[in-house]
């Protein structure tokens, strides 16, 4: 306990009583609520002099503060939390400093929402968001509450927030690795702030599941290029999906691509400059001849001339809806959405035919090559080829390496028989 003089101080004005507390050379200081004369303190004691009335009934009242202190400390450590001077003082003063699951992850989303689009899509906004929505959803179920501190995050917690996912949700195993990703972002934020000791992720498991990524082969591509659909709309999804196709480009590029977007480059020929929404990265991508054709098409179109975009696509609900329709009626045994036009040009389009995994990243706007990879599987009919020119490639040299080794069979039976 220790006297303090008060800022606008006058003279014969009793000074305030403050007490320290101190923990391992952090301290905090707390008012006393109570104000005394400098004449009449001990300094030393930390108490007020005499024997008055008025000295007694304070020095009881510091007493009972001290004791509240050690009181304040007793019930952290009952309660398994960090006994720090910050701590006993709101334990002193009745302030909730608990730290919540979701109200720290709907701070995260506010901070998240005001970097969009400078730092962040809004595509990943609405995946923050959604894994928080997840997140309140299965603290109402398993615990029965409005939101969950902080320190009550463990393993099981994830353990039993996966399988809720599952099973509640419906969610496949993918799926629910990626809300499970954006979670521990939150969590890991709460570790490097030290409001969490340990990350409970640390012995679980993010590994996702390689899946067969659909897409469409030659034969498929040329089946729904030159169907006669007997409605418009078809006709228009498949015209947007085959450039998508022969582009590279997901839905949201393609649904923002404007005419400005497409340029004459370095060698005359018509290029996509755009950058992607998903990753803001710069998607260079030069332009084969059957999509410009379709960019002819539409050019005149009356949705093209009033956005400024280069095609009329409508929602991407609707563009699956409709491409269902089409391989229905094309007699395509594969469940078609917009994203398949994505891998079909990293497959059929590009990488089968020759072209280098790193030209295929820079106009997919990956960040890396370990992206592309996902997209670069080996084709039966890549395979076919090669092995069709291995197979060429040995009957001309295979005749004259059995004549060689015909030779030297035929050298070595005459040493056999001169040395008989």
């Amino acid at each position: 306990m220790y006297l303090k003089k008060p800022k606008f101080h006058k003279q014969n004005d009793p000074y305030q009583i403050y007490f320290r507390i101190t923990i391992e050379g952090l301290f905090v200081d707390v008012s006393a609520k109570r104000t005394w004369s400098p004449e009449r303190w001990n300094n030393r004691a930390g108490r007020a002099y005499g024997t008055k009335e008025d000295a007694k009934l304070l020095n009881l009242y510091l007493d009972t503060l001290t004791n509240k202190v050690h009181e304040a400390r007793r019930i952290l450590i009952d309660a398994d939390l960090d006994i720090t001077p910050q701590a006993i003082r709101n334990v002193l003063l009745g302030v909730d400093d608990k730290r919540y699951i979701l109200q720290e992850f709907a701070a995260h989303n506010e901070q998240i929402m005001a970097l969009v689009p400078k730092e962040y899509s809004k595509g990943t906004l609405d995946l923050f968001e959604r894994t928080l929505l997840h997140t309140q959803r299965f603290i109402e179920w398993k615990y029965k509450a409005k939101d969950l501190e902080l320190r009550k995050l463990d393993y099981d917690f994830i353990d039993q927030f996966s399988f809720w996912l599952k099973t509640e949700r419906k969610c496949q195993h993918n799926s629910t690795i990626k809300y499970l990703t954006y979670f521990k972002k939150i969590v890991l934020l709460c570790v490097k702030r030290k409001l969490i000791k340990q990350d409970p992720f640390a012995e679980f498991s993010l590994a996702r599941r390689e899946q067969d990524r659909p897409f469409l082969t030659e034969i498929e591509l040329a089946k729904i290029a030159e169907k006669e659909f007997p409605s418009e709309r078809l006709s228009v999804v498949r015209d947007i999906f085959l450039f998508s196709c022969y582009t590279g480009l997901a839905y949201a590029d393609v649904q923002k691509l404007k005419r400005s977007e497409i340029v004459i480059g370095f060698d005359g020929e018509k290029w996509i400059h755009t950058n992607r929404q998903k990753t803001d990265r710069q998607s260079r991508i030069l332009l084969l001849p059957f999509p410009c054709k379709i960019l002819k098409k539409y050019k005149d179109h009356p949705i093209c001339l009033h956005k400024g975009t280069v095609l009329p696509i409508m929602s991407n609900q609707k563009m699956n809806a409709y491409l269902k329709e089409i391989v229905d009626t094309c007699g395509i045994n594969k469940n078609l959405t917009f994203h398949v036009a994505r891998h079909t040009f990293a497959t059929t389009i590009t990488l089968s035919q020759g072209v280098s995994i790193e030209s295929v990243s820079k106009m997919l706007g990956h960040k890396n090559l370990k992206q592309t990879q996902h997209y670069a599987k080996i084709l039966d009919i890549k395979v076919s080829e090669d092995m069709r020119a291995l197979k060429q490639k040995m009957d001309v040299t295979m005749p004259v390496r059995r004549k060689a080794i015909s030779k030297d069979s035929g050298d070595q039976n005459s040493d056999d028989k001169y040395q008989s």
